[in-house]
């Protein structure tokens, strides 16, 4: 080798990362952010291994990309380098799993039990998707501010690809979110609008019969989209003018004026503070601006990509790992971490035995019995009231 030549330093190892979620089949927000970084995980050189204890579509999926899926953390073989936890259950469950591995755990949500913060010893970051999140983590569940970041949500823009110009008016619309069915107040109140203004309207989510499996290749032939949180996010990424609202309220017109401060928000809960009635909706409906819509959507792609999210999350995993080996395990502040955790659950466990002997009294009036089967055969493997009606069968 000449002398002075540059020797090219070796690439870094690559991290081993197990992480969780309550489940993975609806295609839901925490799911579909799992299925992506893991993926991106992957494409980067690391060793993504997945864990949630309810397996479905999206488990298949990132299967057939080779990521491996478990519905039980003994089944991983290799302790990970990290854990990357959504969900307190599952989190602690992988906790307790892998002694000494160090993690992180990330909020999604201000509301439910299920999201609320594990204080354990070896979670050294907590993560929030939004300053809501952050809000919640601090101030409700005493986590120092210190060990909280907050890490935006983001888009893969290779999927999500550029629309063509919007037209100057609107001339379809679309529902999109998980929870609007077609009995819901805001869907009525968007429907209503749209008539109103000429405009077409298409409604897609869990709730709706319509699951888009691949919403990259849908969203591009809207002008106008109805929408939160990733859905908005993932529409004003392709270009389409964006209308915040679901079942849980309505919000604005995402514009270039109030972009950066909706995305801190996550377009989400204190985003959508209106009541969605038809006058909020023709409100919205009538800012329509098509030039507007492609600036926002130029400067969402400039800042939402899940490179971006990539790069702070394993910067953060690898600050993590650093922590970690400065610090011996307190086995007993874990044990009285986890005792904490089980003792605020026990109440949840609960509450669901009495729902259960609720339900199964209902399955014993034939009328609803018949009701129940036949509207649990209508949906998936994985919905709700068809492992109700497992779990009965097998009592």
């Amino acid at each position: 080798m000449p002398c002075g030549a540059v020797v090219p330093l070796p690439p870094e190892p690559p991290l081993r990362i197990l992480l969780t979620n309550r489940i993975l089949a609806h295609r839901t927000g925490t799911e579909l952010y799992v299925r992506d970084v893991a993926m991106g995980l992957l494409q980067r050189g690391h060793l993504p291994v997945v864990y949630s204890p309810r397996l479905g579509d999206v488990a298949t999926e990132l299967r057939n990309q080779t990521i491996p899926v478990v519905d039980d953390p003994m089944n991983v073989g290799e302790a990970p380098d990290i854990i990357h936890g959504h969900h307190g259950l599952e989190t602690l469950t992988a906790l307790l799993a892998f002694p000494r591995v160090p993690a992180v755990s990330v909020c999604h949500s201000w509301v439910g039990w299920a999201d609320e913060p594990v204080p354990f010893p070896r979670i050294h970051r907590y993560l929030a998707v939004d300053d809501t999140c952050r809000h919640r983590l601090v101030s409700e569940h005493g986590i120092t501010p210190a060990r909280v970041d907050v890490v935006l949500n983001a888009v893969d823009l290779n999927r999500f690809r550029p629309r063509p110009p919007l037209p100057s008016r609107p001339g379809r619309a679309l529902i999109f979110g998980n929870y609007s069915a077609e009995s819901a107040a805001h869907v009525r109140a968007i429907r209503e609008a749209c008539t109103g203004a000429g405009v077409a309207v298409d409604i897609a989510g869990y709730k709706s019969d319509t699951i888009l499996e691949r919403p990259e290749e849908t969203l591009g032939s809207y002008d106008l989209v109805f929408a939160k949180a990733r859905a908005a996010l993932e529409a004003a990424a392709v270009g389409t003018a964006v209308v915040l609202c679901d079942v849980a309220g309505a919000g604005p017109m995402v514009t270039t004026a109030n972009l950066a401060t909706l995305r801190r928000l996550n377009f989400g809960m204190r985003a959508l503070r209106d009541q969605p009635t038809v006058d909020a909706m023709r409100r919205e409906i009538a800012r329509y601006d098509a030039a507007d819509a492609a600036a926002v959507s130029r400067q969402v792609r400039e800042s939402v990509g899940l490179d971006l999210l990539l790069d702070q999350l394993i910067a953060i995993y690898g600050d993590v790992i650093a922590e970690s080996r400065t610090r011996e395990p307190d086995l007993e502040s874990e044990q009285r971490a986890a005792a904490a955790y089980l003792r605020r659950l026990s109440p949840r466990l609960y509450d669901g035995d009495l729902l259960r002997t609720a339900f199964r009294r209902l399955l014993r009036v034939p009328v609803v019995r018949a009701w129940m089967k036949l509207r649990a055969r209508r949906e998936q493997s994985t919905y709700r009231l068809q492992e109700l009606l497992r779990a009965m069968a097998r009592d």
